[in-house]
């Protein structure tokens, strides 16, 4: 059996949305020591394919990280096969929000090093030592004090459109930059409470472990990150402390939490908290832009981009040639983040640098 797709995006996003089944879409991660990745990789891709299971699952020899659509009518089924294995006994999952069933339209099963990007040598410190998970509802308690610290453990695209009240958003591209950031941030708080959370957990089970082998005292985590916690204020009627759109890694792109719109247009600053990508395929930046920009600009994020797109595709990929692609964090920084910047400088509002 082939391991892989080996079918064109094109058509694989064309079959998904014409697709009429119902499907679950869910996250889930582990801890976990596993010794042979690879061997995992290739059975999970079996099984999750003969399932007809879509998604994006990351295999390390740390854990595993996944998230994924399942057809409804196999979901018993895939759960009782991934808990037959008993480094995944009972895993808890993160169900999403909004959900349609077309979060991903193909399986990707990849072995890494990590299972996060973190740029860390975990044999440098505990991993295992971990901060406090609290519920929905600790963690709103928490956020009373005055003298806890919120932090936002993801990037800065993630809380642009959604975070929780009050919270430290670090302006960083990746998992990777933000930890150091964070701890220059609080390095003079280390006796104070601590309180962090991230789209399902996982980020912050690592950065929770850092933080404490740092010297911070008191560190706790959202138990089960935002996805978790909308389910389980609607669950026990509790006030939604975190305000916006919940940024996800799929289709979807995000989930609405709550009707406030926190975000801005990057090209007009009008009021909006929808990103796209850029319709220019040789940049692909992702980027917020509102219906009017988008009929403006093609879809495109730069008049550049918009004069390339609108080439013949052989000129585009003549263009292309012997050329690397361009950094789509870098031109989100050096073209787009200025061009707000000064937007809402004259409109008295504020950006981050």
């Amino acid at each position: 059996m082939l391991l892989q797709n080996r079918v064109n995006k094109k058509e694989l996003k064309k079959r998904i949305q014409e697709e009429t089944l119902k499907r679950v879409t869910v996250s889930f991660y582990r801890y976990v020591i596993i010794e042979n990745p690879e061997e995992l990789r290739d059975n999970l891709f079996q099984q999750w394919n003969d399932l007809g299971i879509l998604g994006r699952i990351y295999v390390a020899k740390e854990g595993i990280n996944a998230q994924m659509c399942v057809p409804e009518h196999n979901w018993d089924v895939f759960i009782k096969n991934l808990f037959a294995d008993p480094r995944f006994a009972d895993v808890p999952f993160k169900i999403a929000v909004e959900d349609n069933g077309k979060s991903f339209y193909k399986l990707t099963v990849k072995v890494r090093p990590k299972i996060v990007a973190d740029g860390l040598d975990d044999g440098a410190f505990d991993v295992t030592n971990v901060g406090n998970h609290l519920s929905a509802k600790e963690f709103n308690e928490a956020m009373e004090n005055p003298d806890t610290i919120v932090v936002d453990m993801r990037n800065h695209y993630e809380s642009e459109v959604g975070r929780f009240v009050g919270a430290l958003c670090p302006d960083a591209d990746t998992f990777r930059e933000e930890l150091p950031i964070v701890i220059e941030e609080l390095k003079d708080k280390k006796d104070q409470k601590i309180i962090m959370y991230c789209t399902g957990g996982v980020r912050c089970e690592k950065a929770s472990a850092y933080l404490k082998h740092h010297g911070f005292k008191d560190v706790s985590q959202l138990h089960g990150g935002i996805i978790d916690y909308v389910r389980q204020i609607k669950a026990e009627d509790l006030p939604s402390k975190f305000i916006g759109k919940n940024f996800v890694f799929d289709e979807r792109v995000g989930e609405r939490i709550t009707d406030d719109v926190i975000a801005q247009c990057h090209q007009c600053g009008a009021v909006c908290d929808t990103h796209v990508n850029c319709a220019n395929d040789d940049c692909h930046l992702l980027f917020i832009q509102c219906e009017k920009c988008v009929e403006k600009m093609s879809g495109c994020c730069t008049p550049e981009c918009v004069h390339i797109a609108s080439l013949p595709v052989e000129e585009q990929r003549i263009l292309r040639k012997g050329r690397k692609k361009e950094d789509c964090l870098s031109v989100y920084k050096s073209r787009l983040r200025p061009n707000l910047k000064v937007i809402l400088e004259n409109r008295d509002l504020k950006i981050s640098e």
